[in-house]
């Protein structure tokens, strides 16, 4: 946290714009900081007032008896360059900028904004805002903001939460009060002038107090950073959990590739942070559950759910739910089904979901032996307990809980229905996670599941990751799109299997190109001006002898003329028929957030429909390409359908990370990259036509 330290802990405050009423905007964090007992020093600056609230009073920075860790500019936005240039003489080493009037209100916004970071830039003066309503420390009680969050109780915890929104950030926060989810720092980033959203996080993810990171993005500007950050996380083992918005289209744009125009921002922000093990969250609540399973700190060894319940209808919808979240609702052991019969009634069910019937209203106890038994069983990795009402028992249900928690040592969670509000505080209280519905809790436990495999998954990556070499590019001079054969010797230099090809300018060249490749072949138009040949009726397949060459040639010239009069044509592409059974198609796109982007999907002309596609940030080992190939929507026609035999995965995913290694190395010169189709089947995956494109 060294960096930001001054920001994050400050040992003291000035606060410029200082109100003696204590209820304005400008002196409600002074009021905070009095209230909540900060032990730093405190300097309201404002020459109005001699003294405000007992302190003294300065006239301005200049006068301060001391150059202060942070500073609150609660001034109009007019006065805040004067502000930031003040702080910077005195040797102020942050500021935290409430003002708003900067690049939220147009150009001449935007510009006072970029004087300001670079007058703060000028003095090491750090930033946070402008137009934000500040940051909690709720360990030293630094409550630097005049947002309404504070006039609750701040109590420290684990989770440190970092919002670009102010007022829905304090909203997302005030629900995690609700749920006694402590927030060790509550930051609110605004117009990220200087210390932007990835740097917040990382300095709180430092401190050893803090075992999980939440986030609310509106967008994502430091793509690499989050990169980093991801990985940092994964490192130290603190989950993030982030909810992003602009889910709908963000960012789309026409591309000349299929990958083009599939790679919207928000797939790729999908696509990309799930590969380095961060949570989506689809909404606040959705965030808070996945935060609330994650700050209990166990971790499942695998994705087997054991489901424990007082009602069967809950089960099999839980059950249900946990089939379409990528869990196992695991087979009890016979072992376990016998533990089970000890206790659960005759007319229970000792299967999973386990059902201890309304009997459990009278015999709360059952839930002891029975959820211990469920645990214990070797598939099961982690467990649901779901309860309703039970107002009477609620006590003893706790003290039962408390007991619970103490003998198992895997992840488990409680889904209590309409659960006493005291009974809720003294789980949580506790570190038992309570989720407030049966659907919530199995997408909890969904994410949970997901975070620890991810993290063993790349840890037993690291040294492939290490191991990647990147090849030696030369690229064509020349923008726009590639020609064939010069595509196919950059792709073949990166191991990436393409069909044999020769280029033909006349038909007696293509028979003379078919008969040394063997037949049968396939005919493509070769021209820069025709990307996407089928729509050009610009190829023929299955060629089998020089007749059927030879009239293949010429109506594919004259389709191409008829297509696009003036498109400079170059010839036709003669290529030897390759085998496969499934169509993929692999490409890559050069993001404006996180730079070059592999993707994998079904391939084929309905691409574009289906989209069932998986990205990631290049390049990408062998291993994670194929868990690419396992998040498909229609994996299961990789594994073969209709008695087809299956594809060998391991050499699609060779070429996923060959081509992801290219982009990784092609640098930013590479716009666009599509193999559509790759025929894969059992002997392997062969591109059969690609495209790539230069700026």
């Amino acid at each position: 946290m060294s960096t930001l330290q001054a920001l994050l802990d400050p040992q003291s405050i000035a606060i410029l714009g200082a109100s003696a009423e204590l209820s304005k905007i400008n002196g409600r964090t002074l009021g905070f900081l009095l209230d909540k007992g900060y032990r730093g020093r405190i300097y309201p600056v404002n020459p109005k007032y001699p003294a405000i609230a007992g302190l003294r009073c300065y006239s301005d920075v200049d006068s301060l008896p001391e150059a202060p860790d942070l500073a609150v500019i609660a001034v109009p936005a007019a006065q805040v360059l004067d502000s930031v240039r003040a702080l910077g003489r005195r040797g102020g080493r942050a500021a935290v900028i409430f003002s708003s009037g900067f690049a939220e209100m147009g150009e001449a916004g935007r510009q006072l904004e970029r004087d300001i970071a670079t007058a703060a830039a000028a003095t090491g003066l750090r930033l946070c805002g402008p137009n934000c309503l500040g940051l909690i420390n709720a360990w030293t009680q630094v409550i630097a903001t005049f947002g309404q969050f504070a006039e609750g109780p701040t109590p420290p915890g684990p989770v440190a939460f970092v919002t670009q929104s102010g007022a829905f950030g304090t909203a997302i926060a005030a629900l995690a009060r609700q749920r006694a989810l402590g927030l060790g720092y509550f930051i609110n980033t605004g117009n990220e002038c200087d210390v932007d959203f990835v740097q917040m996080m990382r300095a709180v993810l430092d401190d050893p107090r803090i075992r999980v990171g939440a986030g609310y993005l509106e967008g994502v500007r430091n793509g690499a950073g989050l990169r980093a950050l991801a990985e940092q996380a994964l490192a130290l083992g603190k989950p993030l959990a982030l909810t992003k918005v602009g889910r709908t289209g963000a960012g789309a744009r026409a591309a000349a590739s299929h990958t083009g125009a599939l790679a919207g921002s928000d797939a790729v922000f999908d696509g990309v942070i799930r590969g380095l093990g961060v949570t989506r969250a689809r909404n606040e609540e959705h965030m808070l559950d996945i935060v609330e399973v994650l700050a209990a700190g166990r971790m499942p060894a695998g994705r087997g759910l054991g489901i424990l319940t007082q009602s069967g209808g809950a089960g099999v919808l839980m059950a249900d739910r946990a089939e379409e979240m990528g869990l196992r609702v695991t087979e009890l052991s016979a072992p376990t089904r016998e533990a089970l019969a000890q206790v659960i009634p005759a007319f229970g069910t000792t299967g999973n979901p386990v059902d201890v019937t309304g009997q459990f209203v009278a015999r709360p106890e059952l839930l002891l032996d029975s959820l211990c038994a469920l645990m214990a069983d070797p598939g099961v990795d982690i467990g649901i307990v779901w309860l309703q009402l039970m107002e009477k028992h609620a006590d003893k249900l706790v003290k039962i809980f408390n007991k619970i928690n103490g003998l198992i040592n895997k992840p488990w969670v409680v889904c209590w229905v309409a659960a006493p509000a005291e009974a809720l505080q003294q789980l949580r209280s506790a570190g038992i996670p309570v989720l407030r519905g049966a659907e919530p809790a199995v997408d909890a436990v969904a994410a949970l599941a997901r975070y620890a495999e991810a993290r063993r998954n790349w840890q037993a990556d690291a040294p492939s990751r290490a191991a990647l070499q990147l090849p030696a590019l030369k690229l064509p001079a020349a923008a726009g799109p590639v020609s064939s054969l010069e595509g196919q010797a950059l792709l073949q230099s990166c191991g990436v299997q393409t069909a044999a090809a020769k280029l033909a300018t006349s038909a007696d060249a293509a028979i003379a190109a078919a008969e040394a490749l063997g037949y049968p072949v396939v005919l493509k138009i070769e021209s820069p001006d025709i990307l996407h040949k089928t729509e050009a009726k610009g190829v023929a397949l299955n060629l089998k002898d020089a007749a059927a060459v030879s009239a293949a040639y010429e109506r594919l010239i004259g389709n191409a003329k008829t297509y696009k009069a003036d498109a400079r044509i170059s010839g036709v592409l003669v290529q030897a028929m390759a085998e496969g059974t499934t169509e993929l198609v692999i490409g890559l796109q050069r993001d404006p957030t996180f730079g070059p982007v592999v993707m994998v999907g079904l391939g084929g002309v309905l691409i574009e429909v289906f989209k069932d596609v998986v990205f990631r940030a290049a390049p990408v080992t062998e291993a994670e390409a194929l868990r690419m190939l396992d998040e498909l929507k229609s994996k299961v026609v990789l594994d073969g359908v209709r008695g087809a035999p299956p594809v060998d995965k391991k050499a699609v995913a060779r070429m996923v990370s060959a081509v992801s290694r290219f982009g990784a190395a092609a640098g930013p010169r590479l716009r666009e990259l599509d193999l559509n189709p790759v025929l894969a089947g059992p002997q392997g995956a062969t591109a059969v036509d690609w495209l790539i494109l230069l700026d």
